[in-house]
């Protein structure tokens, strides 16, 4: 078991070297879902004073992140993507229903996309799930949670599309 954010960021950079795309990123969902039971190192990344995102690796080489998510209340995302990357959800505690849509029309940089509903499951601590390229979610959170999610790159450095649900 890891005992630091920092030891799990190189076990994640070396399953993704070793194994780049989904196949590295289905390793890493299930080293991240062995990381959400450390409870004790969950308890040292979570405070009440948290931000609600915050940075806690980001690998030099690959450019993924990961973060720490600290949602103090309900709160809802509409459908999205990661754009170009791809990303990894790991609830800590709290719930999230997440929502998976179809592609029904394309988005642009002037053009709000349209997708519909494909299906619904909820994210119950321990539990992770991997988004590849071009998969359209959106999380709705009824209280407070919190989850640990990797990105395969810094998404603050992203531009995405909107697409809304018909």
């Amino acid at each position: 078991m890891v005992n630091s954010i920092e030891q799990f960021g190189k076990a994640c950079h070396d399953a993704l070297k070793a194994k780049p795309g989904p196949t590295g990123r289905t390793t890493v969902c299930a080293m991240l879902r062995e990381l959400l039971l450390n409870t004790e190192l969950m308890n040292k990344t979570f405070d009440d004073n948290s931000p609600e995102r915050k940075i806690l690796y980001e690998d030099p080489e690959l450019g993924f992140c990961v973060l720490a998510h600290n949602y103090k209340g309900a709160k809802d995302s509409p459908p999205h993507d990661h754009g170009p990357s791809w990303a990894i959800y790991g609830q800590v505690s709290g719930e999230t229903k997440m929502f998976d849509w179809e592609l029904v029309s394309p988005a642009g940089p002037d053009k709000t996309g349209k997708v519909k509903h494909k299906k619904d499951y909820t994210l119950k601590p321990g539990i992770a799930h991997v988004y590849n390229e071009g998969d359209l979610h959106s999380p709705s959170r009824a209280g407070a949670t919190r989850l640990i999610r990797i990105e395969g790159t810094n998404m603050e450095k992203i531009k995405r599309f909107k697409y809304e649900a018909i």
